[in-house]
């Protein structure tokens, strides 16, 4: 067991929308596609996950909208906690266990 928890974000309908209209390709997000597992600090309940994610959801969104489309200005504007947990469905995981037996790397210390 690490001392982290994960939360996963998935598509809502508003990402979806907004997705669908930055060009007439047809590709969308999937809710049922594979997503980017963010580790977080420990959480204990839902109440601690909320504000883990109320710091640090402007990172999150920005993360999750530049992985479907780079260009700035087309992403929404006054992008706020609740319009975050509109976009997102959000999967909280208070336990994650390792198991491997090599050591954690982060890409940024190699």
């Amino acid at each position: 067991m690490i001392n982290r928890s994960a939360i996963i974000l998935r598509p809502g309908p508003p990402f979806i929308e907004w997705a669908s209209q930055l060009d007439d390709s047809g590709i969308v997000p999937s809710f049922e596609g594979e997503q980017t597992v963010y580790l977080v600090p420990d959480f204990e309940d839902d109440m601690e996950a909320m504000e883990i994610l109320a710091e640090g959801y402007e990172m999150l969104f920005e993360v999750q909208l530049a992985s479907w489309h780079t260009d700035e200005s087309a992403w929404p504007r006054n992008r706020t906690f609740q319009m975050f947990r509109e976009w997102f469905v959000i999967e909280q995981h208070s336990l994650v266990i390792d198991l491997c037996d090599y050591p954690l790397l982060n890409d940024d210390d190699a």
